[in-house]
């Protein structure tokens, strides 16, 4: 119990922060910068599922997107008007270009979509580890996008799913942030994620402890794929507009250099990492197009933003191999220094 407490209290920390950002985007940011923002939680949602499997089972996942994508897609299809239908999706299979759903109806059937594929597919991938295992998640990625830019009649194919309506709200998206920093925390100090991440450290020795690490591991990779689903639908009823390349290889870098530059094995780190990577990527944009500043105009640098990520990855590989706070939690920091300042006041 005091284990299940102090968890709550570090993701309370973590949500602090999290609301913080979003009240302050509501209260005092431009149209233009609370969008940023609600990308921010987005991908931050996607970053915490990445965490919930990649930093407890010890694998390499880059096939997280394609949840994202399958669940923004689901719900963009169910939850679109029938007018709109009629012109953009008007072969739809199984009747769907006559229906038309509620937006939590088209939530929820979304959500349901995206875990039971999860499932599916975790089912087989979970017998699999270390480097065919990554191999897997990266086919799995590459087989969704193929499949939704070639089913023309339900997709469009490579043309974008337009007139989705804009329901959700920078508020919404924080909620889902701070419930799944929440969640992601909770599993990770669980007997099941302690379990899950001694396994990924020594299998042999988990396994003769008695330690389901099929079961486990795939409890991961479905809870990982449902926060990535909520992420999904969040996009999706947000921007209005999807097409294949948003759920693509872009994104995935994007988000697994978040996750990285924070730390692994931490829901902090993803936390921290999702920060850091979305200001520096703004910098970067922004200086790319070529800005004035202090009177002197700086030439444009296309693909600036790529150029930061690989650098930023490398550096922090190389001076901080385990991201910026290591596999700790920033509450787990804060009380080891504190003890420490207190052990040093008794010594004097």
């Amino acid at each position: 119990m005091s284990n299940l407490v102090q968890s709550a209290k570090g993701a309370l920390l973590l949500g602090i922060i999290v609301a913080l950002i979003a009240v302050a985007a509501t209260l005092f940011a431009e149209p233009f910068y609370q969008r940023i923002v609600f990308i921010f939680m987005v991908n931050l949602i996607a970053v915490i599922g990445l965490q919930v499997f990649m930093g407890n089972a010890g694998i390499t996942n880059y096939g997280h997107i394609a949840f994202m994508g399958i669940a923004a897609y689901t719900v963009a299809i169910l939850v679109t008007p029938i007018a709109i239908k009629k012109t953009a999706l008007a072969n739809a299979p199984f009747g769907l270009a006559g229906m038309e759903f509620g937006i939590w109806t088209s939530v929820a059937i979304a959500l349901l979509v995206t875990v039971v594929i999860a499932f599916l597919v975790g089912s087989m991938l979970v017998r699999q580890t270390g480097t065919p295992a990554s191999i897997a998640t990266l086919a799995l990625l590459v087989i969704v996008h193929v499949v939704i830019m070639n089913w023309v009649d339900l997709t469009r194919g490579p043309r974008a799913i337009y007139g989705v309506p804009v329901k959700a709200t920078l508020g919404w998206a924080a909620f889902c942030a701070i419930a799944a920093i929440f969640v992601a925390r909770l599993f990770r100090d669980s007997r099941w994620g302690l379990q899950l991440r001694a396994a990924s450290e020594n299998i042999a020795a988990a396994s003769a402890m008695g330690v389901r690490i099929k079961r486990l591991r795939l409890a991961a990779w479905v809870l990982s794929a449902a926060l990535l689903g909520v992420a999904g639908v969040l996009f999706s009823l947000f921007v209005g507009t999807i097409s294949p390349r948003s759920f693509y290889f872009d994104l995935t870098f994007l988000t697994l250099a978040m996750l990285v530059v924070g730390g692994v094995y931490s829901v902090s780190g993803a936390v921290i990492g999702s920060v850091v990577m979305t200001v520096g990527f703004e910098i970067t944009r922004y200086l790319e197009n070529g800005p004035s500043l202090a009177g002197i105009k700086l030439p444009e640098m296309f693909g600036l933003t790529g150029v930061f990520l690989g650098v930023t990855i490398v550096l922090c590989m190389i001076l901080r191999p385990h991201g910026l706070v290591g596999g700790d939690e920033i509450d787990e920091i804060w009380r080891r220094r504190s003890q420490d300042r207190a052990a040093g006041g008794d010594v004097s």
